[in-house]
């Protein structure tokens, strides 16, 4: 049973696209965001919503032509080891979350953001 809203928050995303419709300029804001700033700029994006009816997952991904291959790497670092904290907090379960982890952690190996001590003198 859902809790009734007691508050509700906007967040907006603003996507400047060149004569291509490919996105040079990603801004996004809300109304909660604690600095007072109006929108802050990123590179990249990754929205994914699950559809209530349906039970199928929506997903926006985009990034700038600023964004560089090792920013790309670091992002979907960071995205996977966020998934699979989220995995975790809304599941429990802790042997699917470790591998999970395993991946983030061979990922991060693989495009340097991890160091692998064993190729360091």
């Amino acid at each position: 049973m859902s809790k009734p809203v007691v508050k509700k928050s906007l967040i907006e995303i603003e996507i400047g696209l060149n004569e291509d419709k490919h996105p040079e300029t990603i801004h996004w804001k809300s109304n909660d965001n604690p600095n007072g700033q109006d929108f802050s700029e990123c590179k990249a994006m990754s929205l994914s919503l699950f559809d209530k009816e349906y039970k199928d997952t929506l997903k926006i991904d985009l990034w700038t032509s600023e964004m560089q291959v090792v920013e790309m790497d670091r992002f979907v670092f960071q995205t996977l080891r966020a998934l699979s904290d989220t995995y975790h907090k809304a599941t429990k379960n802790d042997q699917l979350a470790n591998d999970m982890q395993l991946f983030v952690d061979y990922f991060g190996k693989q495009t340097g953001i991890i160091k692998d001590d064993k190729h360091e003198n």
